[in-house]
């Protein structure tokens, strides 16, 4: 079973191609035009071991609504085309991710239906280059498209520490619910 996506989405706003493989190494090249997000993503790949590439030009000297916005979107349409039929998935697992004062919990049902409820509370206005508030809506875009539940919170004092945290944790508790343990489909309907 191979568990990769191509995916392009070009709009007035932005340009955005993502390549990923579920069952990767870890491996990426990320350039958004926002740095902080960069790395959030870099992170996000790094600890979930799946392979991400993703390249994004967007309005950015308007703000970096859309592109991460856009960005959440497509990478939640790549990795429903990823995860194909979901057969045989553990479907559903949670993390928790300390950083220095900082600490996140996600949990993730990868289960046909999307909902997020994200309690995250930054702050200053800006981590680094990113706007914090789009933190929240990446997730959400991600969830909508990707067709599954988000549930996260952090708790700390420093934003960009908490930031990282519940990227990390997302991370962390997607590499566990993608693992193939079965041969069946993780439901009493027959289908996710």
């Amino acid at each position: 079973m191979t568990r990769i996506s191509n995916v392009s989405r070009k709009t007035s706003e932005t340009d955005i191609t993502i390549k990923m493989n579920l069952d990767g190494e870890g491996k990426y090249d990320i350039s958004t035009g926002v740095n902080f997000f960069n790395h959030m993503l870099e992170s996000f790949s790094k600890h979930s071991m799946i392979d991400l590439e993703v390249k994004a030009s967007g309005d950015i000297e308007i703000d970096d609504h859309h592109t991460i916005e856009d960005v959440g979107i497509l990478l939640g349409e790549a990795f429903l085309q990823a995860i194909g039929d979901k057969k045989g998935i553990k479907r559903m697992a949670h993390a928790i991710v300390p950083m220095d004062e900082s600490v996140a919990t996600v949990a993730i049902d990868i289960s046909g239906r999307s909902y997020c409820n994200m309690s995250l509370d930054f702050k200053n206005e800006k981590i680094g280059d990113m706007t914090s508030d789009i933190v929240i809506h990446f997730f959400e875009s991600f969830a909508g498209s990707a067709k599954l539940n988000i549930y996260g919170t952090v708790e700390g004092v420093n934003d960009h520490h908490k930031a990282e945290a519940i990227f990390k944790a997302f991370a962390k508790s997607l590499k566990e619910a993608i693992k193939v343990e079965h041969d069946h489909i993780p439901s009493t309907k027959g289908v996710l």
